[in-house]
């Protein structure tokens, strides 16, 4: 199978998943934020997801929309993951202190690759494919 087909069959798997539990957080709170207003994918990648200076080092940025967080562990370090708690798929809400936190169970993630630092879950974060370039991040 090729990688752009493994690609789509993962981000449908995990998007179904999302939305069979229907367990997200509305609260507002931590350092969520909604995606910026997309433009058409060009060469670099697709769709801009948000700006560089849009993520704080050592910190990240939810995207509910999208089902993605971003961090910057390590100024000019960008990393992806799946917002999608891998305990009982419940979007993550906020990063902070390191971790990306979700609200249900109050797993933590690490911002640096997704690992777990505090259960009840006991996979990390699923990595999302991203690209760096001119200030841009942009998935895919």
């Amino acid at each position: 199978m090729n990688a752009r087909r493994r690609t789509v069959l993962a981000a449908g798997a995990a998007s179904a998943a999302a939305l069979a539990t229907g367990c997200g957080s509305s609260d507002g709170g931590g350092e969520d934020a909604s995606p910026t207003p997309s433009a058409p994918g060009d060469a670099t990648g697709g769709a801009e997801l948000a700006r560089t200076a849009d993520i704080p080092v050592g910190g990240g940025t939810v995207f509910k929309e999208r089902k993605v967080v971003v961090t910057q562990p390590t100024e000019g370090e960008f990393k992806a993951f799946s917002a999608v708690c891998t305990h009982a798929s419940c979007l993550v809400s906020t990063v902070r202190d390191g971790t990306i936190n979700c609200p249900c169970h109050g797993s933590r993630f690490s911002i640096s690759d997704a690992a777990v630092e505090a259960g009840p879950a006991t996979r990390p974060l699923p990595s999302e494919q991203i690209s760096v370039s001119d200030g841009a991040i942009r998935l895919g």
